[in-house]
């Protein structure tokens, strides 16, 4: 009786460790870089230039973008493939010399933020 417990607590084990690890290894190999992000006068977005320096699918989920103690979240259905490249446009009011917080969000929790100042 004893070893029939003492396997099935280590099957238990081995599949919750299998399950966590497997979860952490997608998560760690997310990676974007912003490399260009724009305040668009003429529509009235913020353009922000993507690439996936990842080993996996990255796909974006929110951004936030922080401006005098307001929050705003945008939705955005957004996915960028492994070595892939794209533009996220969001559009947003936003003022010429004021400076924003951006917070790009991924589904597996990823983000990436900085600060911009609109021109």
């Amino acid at each position: 009786m004893l070893t029939i417990v003492a396997v099935a607590a280590m099957s238990l084990a081995t599949t919750a460790t299998y399950v966590i690890t497997t979860n952490l290894k997608e998560t760690m190999s997310e990676r974007i870089v912003v490399e260009d992000l724009w305040f668009n006068n003429s529509t009235g977005r913020v353009e922000i230039f993507l690439h996936n320096v990842g080993k996996i699918a990255v796909q974006i989920s929110a951004v936030y973008i922080t401006h005098d103690g307001q929050t705003t979240h945008l939705s955005a259905s957004f996915t960028l493939e492994k070595g892939q490249h794209g533009w996220l446009n969001v559009s947003y009011g936003w003022v010429s010399g004021d400076l924003y917080f951006v917070k790009i969000a991924s589904s597996r929790g990823l983000h990436v933020e900085d600060y911009y100042k609109a021109p």
